[in-house]
């Protein structure tokens, strides 16, 4: 029998209700940039150096991802260094909770979320409860690879670094559509084609990771990204955070490292075509949310580049694709073209809802 973890909502209560009154984010000036000037730092840990401790928070909120949550568990679990904490954070769901930590041992602290429902406030949860000097979040429905630990907090050896991402493969229900272009791999929340290891704006919510005490300036915003009152497939979150707190720390940077490998699982429901405009129409809203939050020149730095050298170069490679014969090179630039229309009608839309949400003020 395996031994249940012991969790109930009064042994967090008091720790969540101290980190609760820092997560209000103060919004930065609109004249923010992210720091990209500098130079990415150096990627080797110090010969002799202590590595970090590290609570890795996971959170869920289905039963339908049972299996792919005990086996993003299993996968931390095996990690070599090993995490200092695993902290499970479930998402007002009491039936799951209780079946997590029932199957689960010790090791894993199963967690009920306190805080508003939905991803931002299950991750805020966690870092209240964190007690390691980096944070890292690993998605429910993905699977680390063997050294993820370790890629991930070999970069803090400098001190320069707030926060280190790593790369996350898709792991497709049958296979990648042939349509499907890498340079929207995003949408499933996995690396895609155009990112350049080294220091970054921002990291992918579902392999990233943090030091703690970036925390004091707040945590992730619940009015950004899948919450209980928009279950739409925003997103978002994680790049208002990683603006804000650059500004809040002069100098901090942000690290993309590739050798911190997961496998985000892609269910057979996200491979439409429906899913894929859907989807580039909520980012596209997403933006507007956090242009709100950050201001328009550092909300939209990355995504101006994205859109005006990653896209186009991507067009140009399905023609050409398409000039050779293979027709799925022509499906791809569409695809592509597609996208970018759908992302920015959903910017136009969020920026339309602001000014009139502003006009009844």
């Amino acid at each position: 029998m395996i031994a249940r973890s012991q969790t109930t909502r009064h042994s967090t209560a008091d720790e969540a209700d101290r980190f609760a009154d820092r997560c209000e984010p103060t919004p930065p000036d609109d004249d923010f940039q992210p720091n990209a000037s500098l130079k990415p730092p150096g990627l080797e840990q110090e010969k002799g150096k202590l590595m970090p401790t590290v609570s890795v928070v996971i959170c869920a909120h289905t039963e339908e991802r049972w299996e792919v949550t005990l086996k993003a568990v299993a996968s931390v679990q095996s990690q070599q260094p090993a995490p200092h904490q695993i902290i499970l954070v479930v998402d007002h769901n009491l039936k799951l909770q209780t079946r997590l930590a029932e199957r689960l041992s010790d090791d894993v602290r199963v967690v009920p979320n306190d805080n508003e429902r939905g991803l931002s406030g299950a991750r805020n949860m966690g870092v209240a409860l964190a007690t390691g000097d980096i944070v890292a979040f690993l998605d429910d429905d993905a699977v680390a690879h063997a050294g993820w630990l370790a890629g991930l907090t070999r970069s803090y050896a400098d001190p320069d670094v707030i926060g280190v991402g790593g790369r996350a493969e898709p792991g497709w229900d049958v296979r990648r559509p042939a349509w499907w272009p890498g340079e929207f791999d995003w949408i499933v929340g996995c690396t895609y084609t155009g990112m350049e290891r080294g220091v970054v704006r921002n990291m992918l919510g579902c392999n990233a990771s943090f030091r703690r005490d970036l925390f004091a300036i707040g945590g992730f915003s619940s009015g950004i990204g899948r919450s209980a009152s928009d279950r739409r497939p925003m997103g978002g979150e994680e790049t208002e955070f990683c603006i804000r707190a650059a500004k809040a720390r002069p100098g901090g940077v942000f690290v993309y490292d590739d050798q911190a490998v997961i496998t985000h699982h892609v269910p057979l429901a996200r491979q439409s075509f429906s899913y894929f405009r859907s989807r580039c129409l909520a980012e596209g809203r997403s933006k507007a949310k956090v242009t709100e939050s950050v201001g328009f020149r550092a909300g939209l730095a990355t995504e101006r580049r994205y859109s005006s050298v990653t896209l186009p170069a991507g067009v140009l490679r399905g023609l050409r694709r398409g000039a050779h014969g293979d027709w799925a090179g022509l499906l791809s630039a569409g695809a592509i073209i597609v996208g970018l229309m759908y992302a920015t009608l959903g910017y136009g839309f969020g920026l339309m809802t602001r000014y009139y949400r502003g006009d009844r003020r």
